[in-house]
C-alpha cells in the first residue's frame, strides 16, 4: 500500500481507500474498488459542465473553449495522417463541447456517455448526437468509425481492456484511437502524493503510467503512433486544483457552495490566476516526459 486517500475534491463520501502498487508490474490501483452498485453514488449530478448565463459561467465557457483547442489540434493531426473516412466517436463525451468544436472545424462526430444526464446536456446545449451506452455495447457497425477518442475514460473502468477491444472492432483498418489518462509517473504525483488531483479517489480505479498504457494498448491490438505529455486543458488546472481545490469552479459547483455572483466571479478569477501560475511548471514537467497527463495516438497493428 502506498497510502490512503479519500474524496478530497467533491466530498461525496467520508470513506478512505488505499492506493496500492502491484509488486510485479507496478500498476497502481484503488483498493478496495467500489462495487458496481456503490460506484454511481460517487458521481454527483453536476459532474459534467452545464452552460449557464451569468458572467462567471460565460467566462468559464470561453476558457474551456480556449484550452480545448490543444485537444482539437492533436485529434485533427491524427485524422490527417489516416486514410479512414467516417465519423469520430467521443467516448465519455460529457456535455459535448469537444464535439461541438470539432463540428465547427468540419469534423462530424458522435458522443457516447454512460450517463443519461450527460448525454442530455450534449444534445440540448451543444446539439451533439449522443448515445447513452457503454462502448462494449455501442450500437455501431464494425469498422464504421474513422477515429475514437477517450479523454480521461480508462481510469474509471472496471475493465479498461474491454473498451480497447471494442474500439479495435469499431475502427476502420486505418482508423485512429486517441486516449488520455492522468500520468502516475508525473512530477505532480511524486511531489503531492495523495493530494494530487489526478488520483480523484474514489472515481479513478486505476492510475496509469505511460508504459502501463502502452502495454494495455499493445495487448489489445494497437500500436502507439504518437505520445504527448502536455494538455493545456488538464495539466496546469490539475496542479491548481491539487493546491487549492476550494477555488476550483467545478468542485464548488458539485459541492453546491453558496456564493453571490460577485464572490463566484472573484473565486473563479483567483483559480484561473493560479492555473496561469502553474503553467511554467506544467510545461517543464511535460518537456521531461513527466507531465501530469499522457495522451497517445494509436492505430491497429499492421
Amino acid at each position: 500500500m502506498l497510502f490512503q486517500a479519500g474524496d478530497r475534491l467533491y466530498g461525496v463520501t467520508d470513506r478512505l481507500f488505499a492506493v496500492v502498487e502491484c509488486r510485479t508490474c507496478h500498476l497502481l490501483r484503488l483498493c478496495p474498488r467500489p462495487t458496481p452498485q456503490e460506484l454511481p453514488r460517487y458521481y454527483p449530478p453536476e459532474y459534467w459542465h452545464v452552460p449557464e448565463e451569468d458572467v462567471a459561467s460565460q467566462f468559464a465557457e470561453f476558457y474551456r473553449r480556449t484550452v480545448l483547442r490543444d485537444h482539437l489540434r492533436f485529434v485533427r493531426k491524427a485524422l490527417a495522417r489516416s486514410t479512414a473516412k467516417g465519423p469520430l466517436l467521443d467516448v465519455g463525451c460529457g456535455g459535448g463541447l469537444f464535439l461541438k468544436m470539432m463540428r465547427e472545424q468540419g469534423v462530424q462526430g458522435i458522443g457516447l456517455d454512460f450517463s443519461l444526464g450527460a448525454a442530455g446536456v450534449a444534445w440540448e446545449f451543444n446539439e451533439v448526437p449522443t448515445v447513452c451506452a457503454s462502448l462494449s455495447h455501442a450500437p455501431f457497425a464494425d469498422e464504421s468509425l474513422a477515429a475514437i477518442t477517450m479523454f480521461h475514460v480508462l481510469e474509471h473502468l472496471y475493465d479498461p481492456a474491454s473498451y480497447l477491444r471494442a474500439a479495435h472492432r469499431l475502427l476502420q483498418p486505418d482508423g485512429r484511437l486517441i486516449v488520455q489518462v492522468p500520468n502516475a509517473a508525473s512530477w505532480q504525483f511524486l511531489l503531492l502524493g495523495e493530494n494530487w488531483s489526478g488520483l480523484d479517489v474514489p472515481r479513478h480505479l486505476w492510475n496509469f503510467k505511460a508504459k502501463d498504457l502502452e502495454i494495455l494498448l499493445d495487448r489489445n491490438g494497437f500500436e502507439v503512433v504518437r505520445t504527448k505529455y502536455f494538455s493545456l486543458r488538464d495539466n496546469p488546472a490539475g496542479l491548481a486544483t491539487s493546491l487549492a481545490p476550494q477555488w476550483d469552479p467545478m468542485v464548488r459547483r458539485v459541492r453546491r457552495a453558496e456564493e453571490t455572483p460577485s464572490r463566484k466571479l472573484a473565486k473563479d478569477c483567483l483559480y484561473f490566476l493560479l492555473v496561469a501560475a502553474s503553467l511554467p511548471f506544467a510545461l517543464l514537467e511535460a518537456a521531461c516526459h513527466a507531465g501530469s497527463t499522457v495522451m497517445m495516438e494509436a492505430r491497429k497493428k499492421r
